[in-house]
This record gives structure tokens, C-alpha cells and sequence, in this order.
């Protein structure tokens, strides 16, 4: 048995090119989201985390979580969150804790220290926002747009993972 490629109506057509250029975006912009945050802590001095550390702790910020969690809520994009888990703890941006019921579940949350990161961030990205206003390169219903649509393929990817389609 061989699989044949569909064929495909110009509708589709347009479709599948938007697709491929979306994914090509996504993936873009979220290397350049980690560039920039490197950048920023570059000129302000902080080395000894990188920015997929420093977006983990904005994403927790005041919450409680275990590693699974983070997956699962998705605060975390990486495949060694058990390494940046431990490497912030060690730095002191972290606080572990084993879990009372389940000894081999552990919950991390914020010290004061990672706290700061999380305030560093939401201040680049609090201008970041001024600026997008400020020069009209998006307004508030342009970007609800653009997080709707993305939420959308958000749970169409979601969905193919548990096999609905």
C-alpha cells in the first residue's frame, strides 16, 4: 500500500503555504524571543542564567508548581527541565520542595532573587508593548487577533496529539 499525497484545490493550496509559513514564524519568532531577552540581560549584566531560565521563572512567578506541571500548563518549552530546574535552585532563583504526600514529586517556586528576573522581564516586555503602540505596528485588537488564532492552532495541535483528528 502507498500513500498518495492529497490532492489539493487552490483553497488548500493557499492554506497549506500560510501553514508552513506560520510554522516557520512561530518557531522564528520564539528563537528571537530568546535573543532578545539574552540581549537584555547582556546589557544589564546578568550572566549566570540564559534566557530559557529566565523565561521559566517569568512564566511560574507566583506560583507553586511541580516539573510536571510545567509541561503540562505550558510554562516551560525546553527537553531538559529537570537540568534548568535544578541549575536555578543551585543559583538561588528557586526554592525546592519534596512534596509531603508524594516523596517523589518536587514543588519550586520563586526566591526573592528569581522574583527579580520576573520583574526584569515583565518590565522589557511592559516596553515592548508601549513601543508596538506607541509606533502602530500593532494595536489592542490587532494582537487579540493574532493571540486568537494562535490559541486556535494552540488546541488543534493539542488535539493531534491526543489523536481527535
Amino acid at each position: 500500500m502507498t500513500h498518495q499525497a492529497p490532492v489539493l484545490d487552490g483553497t488548500h493550496k493557499l492554506l497549506t503555504v500560510g501553514y508552513l509559513e506560520s510554522l516557520a514564524l512561530v518557531e522564528r519568532l520564539h528563537r528571537l524571543l530568546l535573543d532578545v531577552i539574552k540581549d537584555e540581560f547582556e546589557r544589564l549584566g546578568l550572566l549566570e542564567i540564559n534566557a530559557v531560565q529566565a523565561l521559566l521563572l517569568f512564566n511560574i512567578g507566583d506560583n507553586e508548581v511541580t516539573a510536571g506541571e510545567l509541561k503540562s500548563r505550558g510554562y516551560y518549552q525546553g527537553s531538559n527541565v529537570s537540568y534548568n530546574l535544578k541549575k536555578l535552585v543551585e543559583l538561588g532563583y528557586m526554592h525546592h520542595q519534596r512534596s509531603e504526600l508524594d516523596r517523589r514529586s518536587v514543588r519550586v517556586r520563586l526566591t526573592e532573587k528569581g522574583r527579580r528576573v520576573r520583574a526584569l522581564l515583565k518590565d522589557l516586555f511592559t516596553r515592548h508593548a508601549e513601543v508596538l503602540l506607541r509606533k502602530a505596528i500593532i494595536d489592542p485588537a490587532g494582537m487579540e487577533e493574532v493571540n486568537h488564532a494562535l490559541k486556535r492552532l494552540e488546541r488543534f495541535w493539542t488535539d493531534q496529539i491526543r489523536y481527535i483528528y
